[in-house]
């Protein structure tokens, strides 16, 4: 490998073991094998942006890995709710495996304040998201959803994934199972339907 691929290389070693804000160009370099800390200025920039590379690279091949195990959610054998549950139980068991890659993403939000390339690359990344999981939750390709679907199923699962990621990285021993996550969804549904029939109006305003 080159200088560059070298640098990402020892950028996303480095994520991975102490995160984003405590990664310094030293420690970079050092990871590298010994790159140059100039060649970090030469190729990217600035620390930032070598960090911002790396964290993407790393995010689309997880992308591409979680996508893989969540195909087979659309597909025949079980019931809805046992494949909706299956596709849980991979997310969940990406927070396992992953969990410094999903860490990395939490802290790059914070820096997103900071680097409009990063800022439009996670702002890129949830639109993709929801899309994805739109089409997995509907058992079609992306390009058949449309925007309707992927702004309320796509974007409310987005919501759900993000927040129970966070509980998983804060506390795993007490973070929902795949098998609760399903069970309050349906909860959910049950009490906004409840909502819905008790409304003056037949409920035409509290359905979403």
């Amino acid at each position: 490998m080159g200088n560059r691929e070298d640098l990402l290389a020892g950028a996303r070693k480095c994520l991975e073991e102490k995160g984003w804000a405590r990664t310094s160009v030293r420690d970079i370099s050092a990871s590298a094998g010994g790159v140059s800390m100039a060649a970090i200025g030469y190729h990217f920039g600035s620390r930032e942006a070598l960090l911002t590379a790396a964290l993407i690279e790393a995010i689309d091949e997880w992308g591409t890995r979680l996508g893989r195990a969540l195909a087979s959610f659309g597909g025949p054998g079980g019931t809805p709710g046992e494949r909706y549950e299956a596709m849980w139980g991979a997310i969940i068991e990406s927070f396992e495996t992953d969990r410094t890659l999903w860490a990395a993403s939490v802290e790059a939000l914070a820096q997103a304040e900071h680097s409009q390339d990063l800022r439009r690359y996670l702002a890129g990344g949830q639109v993709q998201g929801r899309r994805g999981l739109a089409a997995v939750l509907c058992g079609t390709s992306e390009e058949q959803v449309d925007e309707a679907t992927v702004r309320t199923l796509g974007a409310v699962h987005m919501a759900l994934l993000t927040g129970v990621m966070t509980q998983w990285l804060t506390d795993a021993g007490s973070a929902p199972t795949a098998r609760e996550i399903v069970a309050g969804v349906r909860a959910l549904a049950g009490t906004i339907g409840a909502v819905a029939d008790d409304a003056p109006d037949g409920g035409s305003q509290a359905r979403p």
